[in-house]
């Protein structure tokens, strides 16, 4: 069984209490709700894009430069 705090002990308890109010613990999460899934989506995104420009990208091989006559002013 715990030790009886006493009046010096409950004093600083009562004092202390406000450490853990809802509003203070966990803050983050409450102030930026959905920030964490915006990021991962953003980062799909990305990773979805290079993938993209990468393959869309013509070869080197089948790539043809024709000689075309420069334009007459």
């Amino acid at each position: 069984m715990a030790k009886p705090l006493g009046t010096t002990g409950e004093f600083f308890r009562r004092r202390d209490e406000w450490r853990k109010h809802p509003m203070l613990s966990n803050q983050m999460r409450h102030a930026l709700p959905g920030l964490g899934i915006g990021v991962a989506a953003f980062c799909v995104y990305l990773v979805g894009e290079q993938i993209f420009n990468k393959a869309s990208v013509p070869s080197k091989s089948s790539h043809q430069h024709q000689n075309q006559p420069a334009p007459s002013h």
